[in-house]
């Protein structure tokens, strides 16, 4: 096979494409995908707008996909990996012209972990992007046991890492969703929960009195969400350009994902062990990827779209 197809997008919406098979270098590998997880980061991509927040430079296309779940197929000098091993990776770039969305893609070792055992690919391609920015999110933010930390979007992709990953670590976590997640988000470790649409600095603190020690504000709620934290406590926005000022000696910060395949490591033992959940809501075809698009842009998910060859 000299060709694949693939999906890139930067002018409104995924276009499916015949493009040449990539070849690993050195200290990476070629993975032949089995799943590619949809995230709103690739709506973003598709429609072009990465420029305008300063993220990427403006070119014709962009490669989608961040998350890849497959079978390693090809292996570059100096990587530790061998062709038929099956492992999950991140491909973090956001400028390159074919990512995780495709047939096959090149990936860092750096980037690639073993995929997780009794799981199915589906289910390991939507672990790399959401829960590598929950775990370093949580890490930016301090949290740690005993500390007391608020959750915005608690029931969606991040925010469903963000809770239970929090809640391993011994901190005590407030979740903010919709009120018919309250179920969801205490099942996965929330001790305290407020209906979004609330009073959010009131209802957290009447729960927290003084105000939570953190808060990861996955839904973009920002100066709300701020007013929630303590005096000197920390905001971490997993967003370009909505983080709001630093009142209050709060650390505001803003936290993308990267790569890191020791931090990847951690998780996948952690799914291993029955300590985190993965939430499939649907598989789409590559050639679909158009309508995964639109149901995700909808909202209302309980869990990732997938793209299977």
């Amino acid at each position: 096979m000299t060709n694949m197809r693939a999906l890139i997008g930067g002018s409104g919406s995924p276009r499916l494409v015949e493009v040449p098979v990539p070849t690993a270098g050195p200290g990476q590998v070629r993975i032949k995908m089995a799943a590619a997880g949809v995230n709103l980061f690739d709506l973003a991509v598709a429609a072009g707008t990465l420029a305008d927040y300063g993220v990427a430079r403006r070119l014709d296309s962009y490669g989608l996909g961040f998350d890849v779940a497959g079978t390693v197929d090809q292996v570059g000098d100096g990587t530790a990996f061998r062709v038929g091993e099956e492992v999950i990776g991140l491909v973090a770039r956001l400028e390159l012209p074919v990512k995780a969305q495709a047939e096959y893609v090149v990936v860092d070792a750096s980037a690639v972990a073993r995929a997780p055992r009794g799981r199915t690919a589906v289910e390991a391609a939507t672990i790399p992007l959401n829960a590598l920015t929950a775990w370093q999110a949580l890490d930016r933010a301090g949290v740690g046991p005993g500390r007391t930390l608020l959750v915005t979007g608690a029931a969606g992709a991040v925010g469903g890492y963000l809770v239970e990953l929090a809640a391993l670590r011994g901190a005590r976590v407030a979740a903010i969703a919709g009120a018919g997640d309250e179920e969801l988000v205490r099942g996965l470790g929330a001790e305290w929960f407020v209906p979004r649409g609330d009073d959010v600095a009131s209802s957290v603190r009447a729960l927290v009195p003084g105000g939570v020690d953190a808060v990861v504000d996955t839904a973009v709620l920002g100066l709300a969400a701020l007013d929630a934290v303590r005096d000197g406590g920390a905001f971490v926005a997993l967003s370009a350009g909505v983080a709001p000022v630093g009142l209050r000696g709060i650390d505001v910060a803003t936290v993308f994902f990267r790569a890191d395949a020791a931090q990847l490591a951690e998780v996948v033992r952690l799914v291993e062990g029955g300590r985190l959940t993965l939430r499939v809501a649907d598989t789409y075809p590559l050639d679909k990827a158009a309508d995964a698009h639109a149901r995700l842009a909808a909202g209302g998910l309980r869990g990732r779209l997938v793209l299977v060859p």
